[in-house]
């Protein structure tokens, strides 16, 4: 049961940019099946932009078939307008995952850090790296949304489940 491949979407939330991650872990290692980023422009309105994330975000896990979502929790940031749009990107992501019947995981920042470089205030170049090597990669995902995307899904990968420990 422990060498089941697990097949994870990390999901940076954003609503001018929103980066996602399929990884799928097995025996052998970590592979990056798909990367990139759902743009919307901010001259759009709102519901549009969200529509977009969402539609886009549904077509990439039907296409890639995760079956678990790990997504970064928001923070409190000093612009209130960029957080609340944050936050509703991340619930429109959400809402992806309950219609596509994924669980989801939730990850802080520090801990993605820590969990893919060993270091909680690692900066943005150095998980960057770190995501190039663990995935065997000749480059860096960009932009970096994508970058941060694999990140967390290497982070919830490397997690074990309580299922998984019972089963060691």
């Amino acid at each position: 049961m422990g060498s089941e491949p697990r097949r994870a979407i990390g999901i940076d939330p954003g609503s001018a940019r929103l980066g996602y991650a399929v990884v799928e872990s097995r025996s052998g290692g970590l592979t990056l099946l798909a990367c990139g980023c759902i743009t919307t422009q901010p001259t759009m309105p709102m519901p549009q932009r969200l529509k977009r994330i969402h539609d886009e975000a549904l077509a990439i896990i039907q296409a890639h078939a995760p079956r678990e979502m790990a997504i970064e929790e928001l923070f409190f940031a000093k612009n209130v307008t960029t957080a609340v749009a944050v936050g509703q990107a991340r619930g429109v992501a959400l809402l992806v995952a309950a219609q596509s019947d994924i669980p989801v995981s939730e990850y802080k920042p520090m801990q993605v850090k820590q969990a893919v470089h060993g270091y909680g205030l690692a900066t943005k170049a150095q998980v960057g790296e770190m995501v190039r090597v663990l995935l065997r990669l000749d480059t860096i995902p960009t932009p970096d949304d994508a970058a941060d995307a694999a990140a967390i899904a290497i982070c919830h990968l490397n997690m074990l489940s309580p299922e998984r420990l019972l089963s060691r």
